[in-house]
C-alpha cells in the first residue's frame, strides 16, 4: 500500500522554528542595549542630577558675600558733557585756551596761535637775552600765580622783553609733583597776563633748565 504524499509544501517545515528563533534574538538583543536615560524636566533638574554625585568639602561654615549696595558712588564720576562743555565755556571766558601749549615731564611750551616759528625755535634756543628773572621756591601756589602776574605786568611796563621765571622741578613737593610748573602755562594764558605774554619755553640748561622757563612779552 503506497503512503499518501503530504499535502503541504516543505520548504515551510522548519518556518515556526525559524520564527520561534528569531523572536529569542531580538529579546537577547534588547536585554543588553543600556536603558535610555530619562532627559530633564527642567534647569533645577538638569542641575539637580548634575551635582548628584557631588561630596561638599570639610570646614568652616562658607562665608555669603554680601551684595553690593545700591546706593555706592563709583570711585570716578562718569562723563557728564554738560558739565565739560561749561568747563570749555569758563577757559574760553579766561581765555586760557588761546595758546597752543605743549607739556610733558620735563619740557613746556606754548605761543599765542599765529606766533612765528623762527622766533619760537630762538626762544627755544635762549637766544633772546634774559632782561629779569623771578624765583618761585617756597612760594604756595596761590602766591606763586599772584607773583608771576605781578613780575610780568611790571616787566612789560618797564619795556622788557624776555624774562625768566624760575620755578624748580617740584623735587621737594608731596610726590615730587612739580605743582608751579604745572599751573604756569594756565597762568600765562589767562587774565591780564595772556594780554602780554607771546610765547613761553623751557629754558636751556645754563638758565635753570626743566626748572625754568623763557617768556617773550609783547612790545609795549
Amino acid at each position: 500500500m503506497k503512503k499518501k504524499k503530504a499535502n503541504f509544501n516543505p520548504a515551510f517545515k522548519d518556518l515556526r522554528e525559524r520564527i520561534e528563533r528569531a523572536r529569542g534574538q531580538i529579546q537577547e538583543e534588547e536585554t543588553k542595549r543600556p536603558p535610555t536615560p530619562e532627559a530633564p524636566q527642567n534647569d533645577e533638574d538638569y542641575f539637580l542630577k548634575a551635582i548628584s554625585d557631588v561630596t561638599p568639602l570639610d570646614g568652616p561654615k562658607r562665608k555669603i558675600l554680601k551684595a553690593p549696595q545700591p546706593n555706592i558712588k563709583p570711585a570716578h564720576p562718569p562723563p557728564d558733557d554738560k558739565r565739560d562743555g561749561l568747563n570749555h565755556l569758563h577757559r574760553l571766558l579766561e581765555g586760557s585756551i588761546e595758546m597752543d601749549i605743549s607739556f610733558s615731564d620735563e619740557y613746556i611750551e606754548g605761543s599765542v596761535k599765529g606766533f612765528s616759528r623762527k622766533l619760537m625755535k630762538r626762544l627755544k634756543m635762549g637766544q633772546f637775552p634774559v632782561q629779569d628773572y623771578i624765583d618761585l621756591h617756597g612760594l604756595t601756589r596761590q602766591e606763586a600765580e599772584r607773583a608771576v602776574r605781578d613780575f610780568l605786568v611790571r616787566s612789560r611796563s618797564l619795556g622788557r622783553r624776555c624774562v625768566l621765571i624760575v620755578h624748580g622741578r617740584g623735587l621737594n613737593s608731596p610726590d615730587s609733583f612739580p605743582v608751579l610748573k604745572e599751573g604756569l602755562p594756565r597762568w600765562l594764558s589767562r587774565g591780564p597776563v595772556r594780554k602780554i605774554v607771546l610765547a613761553f619755553a623751557t629754558a636751556r640748561p645754563y638758565d635753570g633748565g626743566a626748572g625754568a622757563i623763557y617768556v617773550l612779552l609783547r612790545k609795549r
